[in-house]
């Protein structure tokens, strides 16, 4: 076989999810201040958009934060005032540690515990890399 033939065979063989160029994008906090608590409306759904579980998404942003906080219904309530672009940060930065793949750059991938460790395993490339456990 010749090279053409055998990168056609490549692509035809290769998941839908790595050839799509669609671009990934994080939905903004939508939210407001009651008294000196913060009010997430939209928590549960930011979570769900990124495929991560909201209680390691809330473990992160509560210890970025430094603030108490629970999710009640789909809403996330911190108990101090914290500005949605501070949150929106907060967010880009777990997407950048625990979402986005380092080899293909996708965000198809699965957080895993192996043994003591957190393991990121990219679904498009198939690569694996142990993440900073940062929570």
């Amino acid at each position: 076989m010749d090279y053409e033939k055998l990168l056609k065979n490549t692509y035809k063989n290769m998941p839908t999810s790595v050839l799509e160029r669609e671009r990934f994008e994080i939905p903004p906090v939508k939210g407001h201040i009651q008294g000196n608590r913060t009010i997430i409306s939209n928590f549960v759904q930011i979570a769900d958009k990124i495929r991560r579980d909201p209680e390691h998404l809330l473990k992160f942003i509560l210890k970025e934060l430094a603030t108490p906080g629970v999710i009640r219904r789909s809403e996330l309530i911190l108990g101090t005032k914290v500005s949605a672009s501070k949150i929106n940060d907060k967010i880009k930065r777990y997407v950048i540690d625990f979402v986005i793949c380092n080899e293909c750059g996708k965000p198809d991938s699965k957080l895993v515990k192996e043994g003591q460790f957190l393991c990121l395993h990219c679904q498009a490339c198939g690569s694996k890399k142990i993440v900073k456990s940062k929570i």
